[in-house]
């Protein structure tokens, strides 16, 4: 049999991961693509076939892929979306990690025309996070509350920020200035990002802080419940110090002119974030998440919780955001590559939710790559 071609688009913290697990299936031929020779250097092991190239142009986007079988699109998300387009319109399938703030389920309609398979939003949150609050829904007569609380964190705490961020600090910004869509009593709201602050204890980490951020993405159109909201995890005091920034003007994107200098606020605040936020080789990350589905069955009501904690593998010395996102996403790559799931179009990771033996496939590769989710189930 011959060997399955893949490849990885972006070779950042996340990507490399990606690629060094494929890299571990010997019916796989893996590929790495990047326009920076620098993360392209730090890729292992040795048969990672590595190309440097400018994925922002279409046409070298679309001349690359061309002879793989599959994609995995872990590129920045400003430039997400419109590689993923790509992609399909070349007839490949695509495993997609790439957070952007366009609907992904606008194209559903071209991948079905181009008789390809989809699976996006392929990480931890989104992702693993729809995964299973698509499992829990498919046991419940009726999907009451679903909470999503997740976050990544240094396991030291440095002032004045507490946090790393494994991503681009200008994606993550973004994240913080994208108004939040919840679901109250049916409908869908929208509320600032940052805002409800609430209190919560984690075991072994102690008490964090949960803020309201848009990250249901599909769910709010995939699962009928009725109420959802998806909050980020930090350390207490997170919020407000951000606010203030946000409230001060320094995330806007109108330009100024600065002693000759034209700039926004937002590159400038991106650009000294990036070193304060900047994860160290050698810092050893968490990654928390905590998925509670409320509904009934069987005339009574049950609970469903899932909680995640993961550190950095000091072995491989992957991060643990690296980890549990990159993780989630080569398992899904192992779904389409093995046949398991046949399903064109656009798939966002609830639907998978719903077929037991794709989830506990999902599981148990994560489980043999120590990612675990520990399930609880109670009924009242």
């Amino acid at each position: 049999m011959d060997q399955q071609k893949v490849i990885v688009l972006g070779a950042g913290l996340v990507g490399s991961p990606i690629a060094a697990d494929l890299a571990r299936d010997k019916d796989l031929k893996v590929a790495v693509a990047d326009i920076s020779k620098e993360n392209l250097s730090r890729i292992k092991p040795d048969n990672i076939h590595r190309i440097q190239v400018n994925l922002s142009r279409d046409k070298e986007l679309r001349s690359l892929v061309a002879d793989y079988d599959l994609v995995v699109n872990a590129v920045p998300g400003f430039m997400g979306f419109q590689t993923l387009k790509e992609c399909i319109m070349m007839s490949k399938d695509v495993v997609d990690i790439a957070f952007y703030a366009e609907d992904v389920l606008s194209l559903s309609e071209l991948a079905r025309e181009k008789g390809v398979r989809v699976i996006a939003d392929m990480g931890v949150a989104p992702g693993m996070s729809n995964l299973l609050v698509g499992y829990a829904s498919s046991r419940l007569e009726k999907t009451e509350n679903v909470e999503i609380y997740v976050g990544g964190l240094p396991k030291v705490r440095q002032k004045p920020w507490e946090y790393r961020a494994v991503f681009s600090p200008t994606d993550v910004i973004e994240e913080y200035t994208r108004p939040a869509r919840l679901v109250e009593q049916g409908k869908i709201v929208t509320k600032p990002a940052l805002t409800e602050v609430e209190q919560m204890n984690f075991e072994g980490i102690g008490t964090l802080e949960a803020f309201n951020s848009d990250g249901l993405r599909s769910l709010m159109f995939t699962v009928d419940a009725e109420n959802m909201k998806e909050k980020t995890l930090r350390y207490p005091g997170y919020a407000e110090k951000v606010r203030l920034l946000a409230d001060s003007g320094f995330f806007n994107l109108e330009k100024k002119e600065v002693e000759g200098q034209v700039i926004t606020p937002l590159d400038f605040t991106s650009a000294i974030l990036f070193d304060q936020w900047k994860l160290g080789e050698d810092e050893v990350d968490l990654t928390i998440m905590r998925v509670v589905v409320e509904g009934r069955s069987e005339g009574r009501q049950v609970r469903y919780t899932y909680d995640l904690y993961d550190e950095r593998d000091l072995q491989t010395g992957v991060h643990s955001m690296a980890r549990t996102t990159g993780y989630a996403a080569t398992m899904a790559t192992r779904l389409l590559l093995q046949g398991h799931y046949k399903q064109k179009g656009i798939t966002v990771p609830e639907m998978i939710g719903s077929h037991h033996d794709l989830v506990m496939f999902m599981l148990s590769g994560l489980k043999d790559r120590n990612i675990v989710y520990r399930e609880d189930i109670r009924t009242f």
